[in-house]
């Protein structure tokens, strides 16, 4: 079997090394975000995207503009919650290992 650059053998299985860093990205955030014991309006609706992340993740490669839509829901969620920026940070970092967002058709 060929495999792509970069890519490496877990358990019988080839894996994207960028699919592996945004499934630690993410864990990593919902731990945080488990702990943070302050309410905050928005947690379940980060705790939907972040278990769509891993969904996306788990998939294979997940569709760019897809993963760029939920990391700009789960910024708008807890953005505001200083105690989550580093973890926030980690998940925004691993989804630009997918590559740039996708050119937007603009018609006049």
């Amino acid at each position: 079997m060929l495999r792509s650059v970069g890519q490496r053998r877990v358990g019988g299985e080839v894996v994207d090394p960028r699919v592996a860093e945004l499934r630690c990205a993410v864990s990593r955030l919902r731990r945080e975000l488990a702990a943070h014991r302050a309410d905050f309006a928005d947690r379940e609706i980060a705790e939907g995207e972040l278990a769509a992340l891993d969904a996306m993740a788990l998939a294979g490669a997940p569709e760019v503009r897809r993963l760029r839509r939920s990391l700009l829901i789960v910024a708008g969620c807890v953005g505001s919650v200083s105690a989550l920026a580093d973890g926030l940070a980690g998940v925004r970092r691993a989804v630009e290992l997918f590559g740039p967002p996708p050119e937007r058709n603009t018609t006049d």
